[in-house]
């Protein structure tokens, strides 16, 4: 029986990924094995010593990328209890492939000999057959000998080669104390792609040198372990770097999550948010194509090297246009990098992507003309619902009964109008007029308020007869912080999300306890995000509701303690008391790009950091309630300057920032 994802280790160094259990072993099975470039590289690469499997006993995951397995061997050497004869497996993934030694030591009394055999295996299937379940009736291809210590399988477009030591034996004989290496190296030869696109690893992977210091010992070690994660993660168009989404799924460049990421990272990486914008803004839509979803200024869902076909009817085209969000987020974060010290002249390149993307908002996003934005899917084989919460029922009525298309998500409305605000201030900014685009907005704030709100809070969407969809979910949290809400309308919204039915203990859950369909482990019906929670704590943060963000970021801080500081995609949104956990989803990815920069995005809004570079000022507000007494933040990078901040109680020392900012500091507040 295969192990289920989130039991699976994985050691990652974009495109390269390599998931297996504890054992280290690749049987095969399940999700198990090397991929890369939407390919499973091999799926079978198991040790064994005289027939036997050795026994695991430990794994030491040195960094994202290099893990040793330790095992012992049974049938050999001493016959007390001790082990006396361990096999170690030392994995290292790179940009180009696959290292791993294999290390067989005596520690008995006596010498040994044992026969050492590596099994491998490929069906090199695509990792959309292998999530779909259909890679499992897939035949192993068959190895071709290629000389000395070398083999090799081929298909119509992958080639992949295994090489190991040439002219070791594989019986060893070993006296006492000594020890046996072979390295095997994986590596593939892909084929060029046909749609431009190909997912390809940075030229140079950016480390970080920001630290975090805090009297809470679990937001160091969060911050730390992410910022690794992010660093293997990463991925390049051209000079262009950007995140994957996730191993081994979303390991691409996907609009929404590579944006939010990014957008979430600008204080750490900036580069990484500009390489971003200006990879999606390549492939900015410039026709109707309804197979694909691709409109004209509108910002893709995904790009990969070939069609997707997902099972279920779902196919999606190399390049996929079925996102609803991505455009607004594409103008939010270029304006973000922009106030952050973007440099001038990237910003300037981008303003004509800018004009097609608001375009877009208004001429395509919203085919009814009733005002707000919505979507359906056209092709008959796209994503049904195509907000962040993609999946076919994550819109739903109390009683259960799904939402029908078109869909005018709140969430969308809000991202809406921030683009719009924040669009035509970057306009004004560079001699043009922003009017058009502030009177929309206000357009649609007015429209939003007289049609949304129900039972105290704003729907979930319109549906497709633009009745407003009840329900508390978490879609309401990620209007905070757009301007889209007043202060009261803030007030309401975080009394909503401070509910136990909401709040899991463990992050934000995305629906309510209180609807019918509620599953702690359904996808997008009960589970926690932590980018869904993070970006809902910015938002808390940036409207004043310190009290219920700082009650959000220890859920998160004791999730990530729960599962070794590596956040997963998401997890089960069961209730807790202090001796329960966070509950596994058995598919989760681990790392997951927006996951990782979630303890950046929490740190940074509970600091209130906001700089304007091109206006020369800085603003530090920490938060009224936080998680945490003392906490400090080095490195963070503010145009082409450092900025370093500690907070001890109610005082707040700069310690490091622009000598060209005007500094607005407030710590004043009780804590």
């Amino acid at each position: 029986m295969s192990s289920p994802l989130h039991e699976l280790v994985t050691a990652l160094a974009a495109p390269w990924v390599v998931l297996s259990p504890r054992s280290g072993q690749l049987t095969g099975t399940g999700a198990e094995g090397v991929y890369a470039r939407d390919r499973r590289i091999l799926s079978r690469l198991s040790v064994t010593v005289d027939g036997r499997e050795p026994v695991p006993v430990h794994v030491d995951e040195r960094d994202a990328a290099t893990h040793q397995y330790v095992a012992m061997v049974e049938g050999l050497g001493d016959t007390r209890h001790d082990p006396t004869v361990m096999l170690y497996r030392t994995r290292t993934v790179g940009d180009d492939g696959l290292t791993e030694q294999i290390t067989l030591v005596n520690r008995s009394r006596a010498a040994i000999e044992g026969r050492l055999d590596v099994a491998l295996g490929t069906d090199l299937a695509g990792t959309a057959a292998v999530r779909s379940g259909a890679a499992a009736s897939l035949p192993q291809l068959a190895p071709l000998p290629d000389g000395p210590g070398r083999t090799r399988w081929e298909s119509d477009d992958t080639r992949v080669v295994v090489t190991a030591d040439p002219g070791v034996t594989a019986t060893p004989r070993l006296e006492p104390g000594e020890e046996f290496t072979i390295t095997l190296r994986v590596t593939a030869d892909f084929p060029k792609s046909t749609t431009g696109f190909s997912i390809e690893p940075p030229a140079e992977r950016t480390p970080y040198d920001v630290t975090v210091h805090c009297d809470d010992k679990r937001v160091e070690r969060w911050f730390d372990r992410s910022l690794e994660d992010v660093a293997a993660l990463q991925l390049a168009a051209g000079d262009d770097r950007y995140l994957g989404a996730g191993p081994p799924w979303y390991l691409t460049l996907f609009g929404r999550d590579s944006l939010i990421s990014s957008g979430m990272l600008i204080p750490v990486d900036p580069a990484l948010a500009a390489g971003t914008l200006r990879a999606l803004a390549a492939w900015q839509g410039t026709k109707v194509d309804a197979e694909s979803a691709e409109q004209p200024g509108k910002i893709p869902h995904e790009l990969r090297a070939e069609v997707a076909d997902h099972g279920g009817g779902l196919v999606l085209p190399a390049a996929y246009y079925g996102t609803h969000d991505a455009t607004q987020l594409w103008i939010m974060t270029l304006h973000k990098a922009w106030r952050w010290g973007m440099p001038a002249d990237q910003v300037r390149d981008l303003l004509p992507n800018l004009h097609r993307a608001l375009t877009w908002m208004k001429e395509y996003a919203d085919p009814d003309g009733d005002g707000f934005l919505e979507y359906v899917d056209e092709s008959g084989h796209g994503l049904a619902n195509q907000g962040w919460k993609d999946s076919v029922d994550a819109v739903q009525w109390p009683d259960g009964t799904l939402a029908t298309a078109p869909i005018a998500l709140c969430e969308v409305q809000g991202y809406a109008y921030a683009a719009a605000v924040k669009g035509a201030e970057l306009l004004e900014a560079h001699g043009e007029s922003g009017d058009e685009w502030r009177e929309w907005a206000v357009a649609l704030q007015e429209r939003f308020r007289k049609t949304f709100w129900i039972d105290g809070y704003p729907a979930i969407a319109l549906d497709g007869a633009k009745n407003p969809v009840a329900g508390r979910a978490s879609n309401m949290g990620h209007l905070l912080g757009t301007g889209l809400l007043d202060a009261d309308e803030e007030q309401v919204v975080a009394e909503v999300l401070a509910g136990d039915d909401l709040n899991s203990g463990f992050g934000l859950r995305t629906l309510s306890t209180a609807m019918t369909r509620f599953n702690p482990l359904g996808y997008h019906t009960g589970s926690v995000w932590p980018h869904d929670t993070a970006m809902t704590v910015q938002g808390l943060f940036a409207t004043g509701q310190s009290d219920v963000a700082a009650s959000y970021v220890e859920g998160l801080i004791r999730a990530a303690d729960a599962f070794g500081y590596r956040l997963p995609e998401l997890y089960g949104g069961r209730g807790t008391s202090e001796e329960h956990t966070p509950t596994p989803y058995p598919l989760s990815c681990r790392p997951q790009a927006w996951a990782a920069a979630s303890a950046v995005a929490v740190l940074v809004a509970a600091l209130g950091i906001e700089p304007d570079v091109p206006g020369g000022t800085l603003v530090i507000n920490p938060a009224e309630s936080m998680p945490w007494n003392a906490l400090e933040i080095r490195g963070l990078r503010v145009g082409t300057d450092t900025l370093s901040v500690r907070l001890d109680g109610a005082e707040l020392t700069v310690l490091e920032a622009p000598q060209s900012a005007v500094i607005s500091a407030n710590a004043d507040s009780p804590r």
